[in-house]
């Protein structure tokens, strides 16, 4: 066999790294889409970039797509936002947000990765969420997290760690907050104007309960929303999961 499982393993992480890639060029599409293309003026937008910046994306591909989804010059956008809703093994509710320019293909692509689950066609489920906003950011040194959540104007917040969201550096103080959808973006500007680096800004779901699961259920539930992930026309997976 000689080293060619070596140039396999490279292969699978240059299309993950390529599959990654993807997915941030098309959430700074949607950002830009939805609040105009200036990243100063526009919190989700700014945290998309500032994140596919340190993953060493060109600065030719995010202009190109701002440009792109702003509709300045030639190309414009065409990918199409549509939100599937079901449950995973062991009547776990998710919800699972794509992004697409081709529904026909995609839709049935996604259907299937349900049935594969044996959990046949996916069913409505959004009243098992909170569609909120949600900011994730970190600072270097120790802070209140509660008193950062009423001064940026938030509802909720938890700690957050580099386990939970790699975007966080080991060490840092991290945490997610939770704000109603109007405020996002007054709770991104403040935290980044108070000392905090906001890694994500956006509208999300949050479950408003969580299914017991044994530690096997868990796992076959995890590998379940792994391959839905997976799915290069998947942007978010939200699933009530601890």
């Amino acid at each position: 066999m000689g080293r060619q499982w070596l140039h396999a393993k490279r292969e699978v992480a240059g299309l993950k790294k390529g599959q990654a890639v993807g997915k941030m060029v098309k959430e700074i599409m949607v950002a830009a889409r939805q609040g105009g293309p200036d990243p100063e003026g526009n919190a989700r937008l700014f945290a998309a970039v500032d994140k596919a910046r340190r993953q060493s994306v060109s600065r030719d591909v995010i202009e190109r797509a701002i440009k792109k989804a702003a509709g300045i010059g030639d190309e414009k956008l065409v990918l199409e936002h549509i939100v599937f809703e079901g449950y995973a093994p062991h009547k776990v509710p998710v919800i699972v947000e794509v992004l697409t320019d081709n529904n026909n293909r995609t839709a049935p692509e996604i259907r299937t990765l349900f049935k594969r689950g044996q959990l046949g066609a996916p069913a409505s489920n959004k009243f098992l969420f909170d569609h909120v906003g949600l900011v994730e950011a970190h600072r270097a040194d120790a802070a209140d997290l509660e008193e950062a959540a009423i001064e940026a104007g938030a509802n909720e917040v938890e700690p957050l760690s580099h386990e939970q969201n790699d975007d966080i550096p080991a060490g840092a103080t991290g945490a997610r907050f939770i704000a109603e959808r109007t405020e996002t973006a007054a709770v991104s500007k403040w935290l980044s104007a108070n000392g905090w680096t906001v890694v994500t800004s956006e509208l999300g779901y949050v479950a408003k309960q969580f299914p017991p699961l044994t530690d096997e259920h868990a796992a076959e539930v995890g590998e379940f929303l792994h391959a839905l992930d997976e799915h290069d026309d998947v942007h978010r997976v939200w699933a009530a999961v601890k």
